[in-house]
C-alpha cells in the first residue's frame, strides 16, 4: 500500500502541514519519496498517524504522544508506564473539567445577576469592571 500525502491526509483526517509537522518533529518518520520526489507513505505510517491523531483526540500533549509511540514500539515491556501517563493524563483532564465548571457557575451567577435595563446599570460588566473604568 502507498499513499501520497494527501492520501494520508485523508485517511487519517489529517491537515497536509500537520502531517509535516509531525515529520520535522520525530513523530512520523521521514517517508521514502518516488522518482518523481513525492512522499511516498506505507501502512505503517498510515497506522503510526492514526495513533498520534487518536492520541491528540484524547488531549495528550506531543510530549506524551512521543512517549506513548516510544513505549508502543517497546512491545515487551510492562504496560505500568503507559498507564501511569493515561492516569496522569485523566488528572490533568479532571482538573480541567473542575475549573470550566467553576467557570460555567460564576458566569451563570453573573448572568442571573443582569436586572436589564442599560449597560451603565449592567451588573455583567461591573463584575468584569470592578474599578468602574468606564466612569467617566
Amino acid at each position: 500500500m502507498a499513499l501520497t500525502i494527501g492520501g494520508l491526509g485523508r485517511a487519517t483526517g489529517t491537515k497536509i502541514e500537520t502531517i509535516r509537522y509531525y515529520e520535522r518533529i520525530g513523530l512520523l518518520p521521514k517517508p521514502v519519496r518516488t522518482n518523481g520526489n513525492y512522499r511516498d507513505y506505507s501502512a505503517a505510517e498510515l497506522g503510526r498517524l492514526s495513533f498520534i491523531r487518536r492520541a491528540r483526540d484524547l488531549g495528550f500533549s506531543i510530549d506524551q504522544v512521543r512517549a506513548l509511540l516510544t513505549l508502543s514500539d517497546e512491545r515487551r515491556q510492562d504496560c505500568a508506564t503507559v498507564d501511569a501517563l493515561a492516569r496522569t493524563h485523566l488528572g490533568e483532564v479532571e482538573r480541567k473539567i473542575a475549573d470550566l465548571e467553576a467557570l460555567r457557575s460564576e458566569l451563570s451567577a453573573l448572568i442571573a445577576s443582569c436586572t436589564g435595563g442599560t449597560v451603565a446599570c449592567c451588573r455583567i460588566i461591573e463584575a468584569l469592571a470592578p474599578h468602574a473604568i468606564f466612569e467617566g
